[in-house]
């Protein structure tokens, strides 16, 4: 009797594997939510700081560049399972393969694609701020660094389901400056700037996540969409970042970059050169993207 239960039940728990299995594979920011609130509850009473930790340990976001603003991941806690663990890996890292798919980036309900390791670094960022708007690191880590390498916005892409998005291909080229990566690098600054003032810090990285991506209607008046949310991120970056400051940053993103790869300190020369390319790059990505 024994042995004719044991079968059924194994059916069921390999349904209810392949099921989650099932779930975990779409790129969609609510699946990506979901996960983060699965971290949370593998420690409960854990603040955002802690998941957004244990999120970029999960993640491999770890190199020096991002050692040096927000310090190591966290690798003393348990570790989370396997699926989530693979999940998290897949889903975060951000990179653009030979065949033109870019990963690391999922599809938001308003229909933006967002990459999500400069997302969750630039929030990180600010949580660790001790003074509002005052964010160590915050343009470094979301947009600088990436617009030393490429100043124009390169391009777009499709999905292959929205329903159950698993795979984004890119439509013309390659280029780690995507149209998502800004996406993300801009949401990035966006939050990183807003928990910075510890008077609006939420309790959960998911409840953060989920009112700024929640689809609203578009609407003016009493029911019109709050400031901080997904589909305001030009207007609310426009206030933030000043072309001569992004500038700065850019400049400063590669100095670091080179002195932490051990290689000697730029020539006056070279020196001037970069910050003529930075404040030419930072133009030009602030008029396509921002549209000034």
């Amino acid at each position: 009797m024994a042995h004719s239960c044991w079968r059924p039940a194994l059916a069921l728990v390999l349904v209810l594997l392949g099921t989650y299995a099932e779930a975990t594979s779409s790129r969609h920011m609510d699946d990506f939510i979901e996960a983060v609130r699965r971290v949370e509850a593998s420690v409960p009473g854990s603040g955002p700081l802690a998941v957004l930790r244990r999120l970029r340990g999960a993640a491999g976001l770890d190199d020096a560049f991002v050692r040096h603003f927000l310090g190591n991941a966290v690798s003393d806690v348990p570790q989370l399972d396997a699926s989530l663990s693979g999940y998290l890996r897949a889903a975060v890292h951000h990179r653009v393969t030979e065949d033109a798919r870019e990963e690391g980036v999922v599809l938001t309900p308003d229909g933006t694609t967002v990459a999500l390791a400069p997302l969750l670094l630039g929030i990180e960022a600010g949580f660790l701020s001790g003074a509002a708007g005052r964010v160590r690191g915050l343009f470094q880590l979301t947009l600088a660094r990436a617009l030393g390498s490429s100043a124009l916005l390169g391009p777009d892409g499709c999905w292959d389901s929205v329903a159950s998005p698993r795979v984004f291909t890119l439509l013309d080229g390659q280029s780690t400056l995507t149209a998502a990566r800004v996406n993300g690098g801009v949401d990035g600054v966006v939050l990183g700037t807003e928990v910075s003032a510890k008077d609006r810090r939420p309790l959960l990285l998911s409840g953060l996540l989920a009112e700024y991506y929640a689809r609203r209607p578009e609407s003016t008046g009493p029911d019109a969409a709050p400031r901080l949310v997904g589909r305001r991120r030009r207007e609310n970056f426009r206030g933030l970042a000043a072309p001569p400051a992004l500038a700065r940053q850019v400049v400063k993103a590669a100095e670091l970059r080179r002195r932490l790869t051990g290689r000697s300190k730029m020539a006056a020369e070279e020196k001037k050169q970069l910050v003529a390319s930075a404040n030419e790059g930072v133009k030009a990505f602030v008029r396509q993207y921002v549209g000034e």
